[in-house]
């Protein structure tokens, strides 16, 4: 299960950088994990709502834009060490 979510997270990725390109190249790591923390509230909002949404594109999603944002963060990370 595991390597079919990352696959599937990874896959949602690169079709977010192709339509919207590489915006998180120009945000910074404090950006990001506030960008994180958005999202965890929008998990916390739809929980408390026992799941029932209007617009949201659901708990899943709103995780995989956290993995997919805190992967950006490390990238970053990386190449400020490097």
């Amino acid at each position: 299960l595991y390597d079919r979510f990352a696959r599937e997270t990874k896959s949602l990725m690169e079709d977010k950088n192709h339509d919207y390109g590489e915006a998180w190249r120009d945000m910074r790591v404090s950006s990001l994990t506030d960008l994180i923390l958005q999202k965890l509230l929008r998990v916390k909002q739809i929980e408390d709502n026992q799941g029932i949404t209007l617009v949201s594109e659901g708990i899943g999603a709103n995780y995989q834009d956290i993995i997919n944002y805190a992967v950006f963060a490390m990238i970053h990370l990386e190449e400020e060490a490097a």
